[in-house]
């Protein structure tokens, strides 16, 4: 530890770090433009100018290493007046436009101008003018004339997403800020370029003059969309959200979110939302009132379990409802004497599981992993902020292996990649296990005659090396694969030979808590692809659209149309072709309730906004179909109380460790080729909102998600169909 004085204060600081760290670490506040926290020191801003004992001149804190004894002082004449002379500099070329900045009220430069600006220009000289750029759908770089070249963009999109799509072009004056050739930004994480420019040069399109900073009351809630559970903040206006930002949490999401966490927000008030509950009745849907509904659902439910048994109703659950949603579902179900509850729907088999899957490691430990092994997951478009934890590793000297059906762009340095077929992935998984089976001289998990172990020789002895910090993360892919169990009993071999935890990638932003919950059939309950297949009479769709979120694609119609009763809770118009009934229920925005997260930590949430027209929680729905059905213990009140009911507290820190666990303790290894081809989400496809979200369907991996042939194909069309009749109207 060096120890130097701040301002009067003794301050110790590890060796190498710079004043500006000893100043945060004393709680002294410098200010600066181009210095981040998560970013490498650029040195570009020169506004953390601060006055160092014996130096002939200011130096920046950002880019000072300490001394011992050094003495700084970051309020002194000397040091004021240089940030002040800083300061005219930056403002010599800013144009005078705060009043329409999109950044005014929350701009670093408009808050340290007061400070250490002045009130007249002695500059007459013509502003220089930058022109606007064209990026993309989501970043307006309408007013590139306000960038300070702090390069703070250009440095996020090189360190943090791992992609330099900007850059700076030009000396002096003339410098700027640029994609140099033009094309467009199209990084999963590229919205927080918006958070971290000091200025209004870069601005949310999509929020672009739809509000003041001041009109917007801030409220927290958590992602709904992959199993990372970043924190939010939701910015509302008038009882609609406007704009969603990160909530810094270092052992989640750090400050970062991706851009379907930022975007998705539009489909919440879309041409598509479901504002009243509505039957259909000879085939024409018509409005009915919630009473109407829920008797009509609940004589429907009694009159289908008279006739054709307890058996043959059924729910297909979303895992992004939340965990009061899926408890009380399971329990109405279970109540009616039915186990047929899956939210299983991509997945192609349906062994029981020994516990709750989940990442096998706390999230934060992903950016110190030394080695890690990916199976199945396009880790840069399924998991964004999962993908920039590993590449961070990968940045600091970490192994990365893949094994994929192709090799993929994952923005880091990969260490070996195996692009195979999906049939053959135990196979290759198999391989390796001989391969550190015939290093270690112990017996393989599985006969290796016949299998090509010297492709993974040099994997296995890496694998094998001392070392902290190893892990086998397998993706959505491979929890939807044929062979599923097989792959993760292999995975478990390799890991407990290796050292290295094993875990999943989980799909949803509440997979894990699917899993607790136990919204799975239990002994001689049909699974979901069963029930899509034309199993049931009478079926609940929980915030699911089948058609687009199963692994049966258009077939889900076909084998749903067959019920005579399908009941859907959904914020949306949608399942219209198969549905009797439709119950407008309450997108997370809206209500509240509790998101399980990958590493099984347990993150409850209150409504930002009033529920839209006629919706309701799908909570109190399902409440009141309960108390409708005659079940005993469904008298909750709110939320907690459901959480209490199931977890045994309303405040839940972690899912309890002994639930938790990958073993596969009784799975036969079975390397046969599965019968189909694992199904798997597009980045922008992912669940209703997002699919809704017309800024992130513009996007390039939006339109190549539509271009790929994915399930979400015709629900994308409808949605731009009912936006442009409604703008049009």
């Amino acid at each position: 530890m060096v120890e130097i004085e701040l301002d009067g204060k003794k301050v110790e600081v590890h060796e190498g770090s710079m004043i500006m760290h000893a100043a945060e670490r004393a709680g002294t506040y410098i200010p600066h433009f181009c210095y981040h926290k998560k970013l490498s020191i650029a040195a570009n801003c020169r506004m953390c100018l601060v006055d160092v004992e014996k130096a002939p001149k200011a130096l920046p804190a950002c880019a000072t290493p300490v001394t011992q004894g050094m003495i700084v002082h970051t309020h002194s004449s000397k040091a004021v007046q240089a940030q002040q002379s800083v300061m005219e500099f930056l403002l010599i070329n800013h144009p005078l436009d705060c009043p329409i900045c999109d950044q005014g009220g929350e701009c670093q430069l408009q808050d340290l101008a007061v400070g250490y600006g002045k009130n007249s220009s002695r500059y007459q000289e013509e502003k220089r003018v930058i022109l606007h750029k064209d990026v993309g759908p989501l970043i307006s770089m309408e007013e590139m004339s306000r960038c300070i070249q702090c390069t703070r963009c250009v440095r996020f999109g090189q360190e943090v997403a791992g992609v330099m799509e900007l850059g700076m072009i030009n000396r002096g004056e003339h410098s700027e800020i640029t994609t140099v050739k033009g094309d467009t930004v199209d990084s999963e994480l590229s919205g927080n370029m918006i958070d971290i420019c000091p200025v209004g040069a870069l601005t949310s399109k999509p929020f672009r003059y739809s509000a003041r900073t001041w009109e917007l009351s801030r409220r927290k809630s958590v992602a709904p969309h992959d199993a990372s559970g970043a924190n939010l903040v939701v910015q509302v206006k008038n009882h609609r959200v406007m704009r969603v930002l990160p909530l810094e949490n270092e052992a989640v999401n750090e400050c970062w979110i991706a851009d379907r966490d930022r975007f998705s927000y539009e489909a919440l008030n879309g041409a598509d939302r479901l504002t009243s509950p509505m039957i259909k009745q000879d085939g024409q849907w018509h409005e009915a009132s919630w009473q109407q509904a829920l008797e009509y659902v609940a004589h429907g439910l009694r009159h289908i379990a008279a006739d054709h048994g307890k058996d043959s109703v059924g729910a297909l659950l979303s895992p992004h409802s939340t965990l009061e949603e899926l408890y009380l579902a399971t329990e109405l179900l279970r109540g009616i004497g039915s186990d047929n509850i899956d939210y299983r729907l991509r997945h192609a088999e349906f062994g029981k599981a020994d516990g709750v899957r989940w990442l096998g490691t706390s999230i934060a430990a992903l950016s110190t992993l030394g080695q890690v092994l990916v199976v199945g997951s396009n880790l840069r478009k399924d998991h964004p902020l999962f993908a920039q934890r590993i590449r961070q590793a990968a940045t600091h000297g970490a192994r990365v292996y893949a094994l994929n059906e192709r090799a993929y762009d994952w923005a880091m340095p990969l260490a070996q990649t195996w692009a195979l077929p999906s049939a053959q992935w135990a196979q290759a998984l198999a391989a390796l296990a001989a391969a550190i089976a015939a290093e270690k001289g112990v017996s393989a998990p599985v006969d290796a005659a016949g299998l090509d172990t010297g492709a993974y020789s040099a994997v296995a002895k890496q694998l094998l090396a001392e070392g902290e910090g190893k892990a086998i993360l397998l993706g959505n892919a491979a929890a939807h694969h044929g062979k599923a169990a097989s792959l993760l009993a292999l995975a478990n071999w390799i890991g407990a030979q290796t050292g290295a935890s094993v875990g999943y990638l989980t799909e949803a932003a509440n997979t894990v808590g699917a899993q607790w919950v136990g919204a799975t059939p239990r002994a001689g309950g049909l699974n979901a692809a069963q029930m899509l297949a034309g199993g049931l009479k009478a079926a609940i769709l929980l915030h699911t659209e089948p058609e687009f979120d199963s692994a049966a694609g258009a077939a889900a119609a076909e084998g749903l149309a067959k019920a005579e009763m399908v009941v859907t809770l959904s914020p949306f118009k949608t399942n219209l072709a198969f549905s009797d009934v439709l119950l407008p229920t309450s997108p997370f925005t809206e209500t509240s309730g509790t998101f399980v997260n990958a590493e099984g930590r347990v993150q409850s949430f209150h409504a930002v906004v009033k529920p839209l027209g006629e919706t309701r929680p799908a909570w109190k729905v399902l409440r009141v179909l309960g108390n409708l059905m005659g079940l005993a213990h469904f008298d909750f009140e709110d939320t907690q109380q459901v959480l209490a009911r199931f977890a045994g507290t309303a405040k839940p820190d972690f899912v309890p460790q002994d639930v938790l666990s990958n073993a596969t303790a009784d799975v036969a290894i079975d390397l046969r080729a599965p019968e189909a081809e694992p199904v798997v989400a597009a980045i922008y496809q992912l669940d209703g909102l997002v699919r809704r979200a017309p800024a992130l369907q513009a996007t390039a991996d939006g339109r190549a998600g539509l271009q790929a042939g994915v399930a979400a194909v015709p629900a994308k069309v409808v949605v731009q169909e009912q936006v442009e009749e409604g703008a049009s109207a």
